[in-house]
């Protein structure tokens, strides 16, 4: 397996592996023989006539096909999106999307703000993010060395968004162009999933790069670089957590 899928498997090992979407530009009753050929179900297919990708929620995956999706996702030949767990999770994420209504792929002044503020505040209480460019805004995950209770994650990012969008008002900003998803989410367990790094945007086609301390989206390779020693070293322990929930 390809070093870079190798690095993907391990840092989201604490999500449910045997349920995807594949967002891909492939389609067609060939495709799909291909696709189920391994015993994985069909949940629905979605076939878009705007350009973008194809996408496809598969249920039931086997081990072996999943690590040929994560292959073809960091290879660019289709997203591997997954779904987070019932119960628990070792891993969380912040989504912040842009709501400007006029370009909701750029880079709003309020976006800005709160992607650093919450990763300071994050950082602080120990659980230092890793900030990734989504298209519309960018998603900064937090990874686990075990699983936490889902109500409790939701508790912790609740509470900081709430400081932060306190901070967005006190500053003049309105913090309503900052659209604030929190995953795992009880509302949307089982319906939203969040795409890997490593991958191409659906929509722009630009690289999922990560957004370094310096505030600076680095390119490509030093993405790589940066993800794989953010999971060597930037793990949290559990212990590390209940205490930021705490404060």
């Amino acid at each position: 397996m390809d070093r870079r899928a190798e690095l993907i498997k391990a840092f989201y090992r604490g999500l449910p592996m045997d349920r995807v979407k594949l967002e891909t530009q492939r389609h067609g009753f060939p495709f799909l023989e291909q696709l189920l050929a391994d015993g994985a179900e069909l949940d629905y297919g979605e076939l878009t006539l705007s350009g973008t990708l194809h996408k496809y929620k598969l249920s039931q995956v086997p081990a072996e096909q999943i690590d040929r999706l994560l292959q073809a996702h960091v290879a660019k030949d289709g997203n591997v999106c997954l779904y987070f767990g019932a119960e628990t999770n070792s891993l969380f994420c912040f989504n912040l999307d842009n709501n400007h209504k006029e370009n909701n792929t750029a880079v709003i002044p309020e976006m800005e703000f709160a992607v650093r503020a919450l990763r300071e505040k994050l950082t602080a209480a120990g659980c230092e993010p890793l900030v990734i460019a989504s298209g519309r805004g960018f998603h900064l995950w937090c990874r686990l060395d075990g699983p936490v209770a889902n109500a409790r994650l939701y508790q912790f990012m609740l509470t900081v968004a709430i400081r932060v969008a306190a901070e967005l008002e006190a500053q003049g900003r309105d913090h309503r162009r900052v659209k604030f998803n929190f995953y795992p989410d009880p509302r949307t367990q089982n319906t939203v999933s969040l795409r890997l790094f490593g991958s191409d945007h659906a929509k722009n086609r630009v690289f999922s790069r990560i957004l370094g301390n310096d505030g600076l989206l680095l390119d490509e390779q030093a993405s790589w670089a940066y993800f794989e020693n953010y999971l060597r070293e930037k793990t949290i322990n559990v212990e590390n957590f209940e205490l930021a929930l705490k404060q």
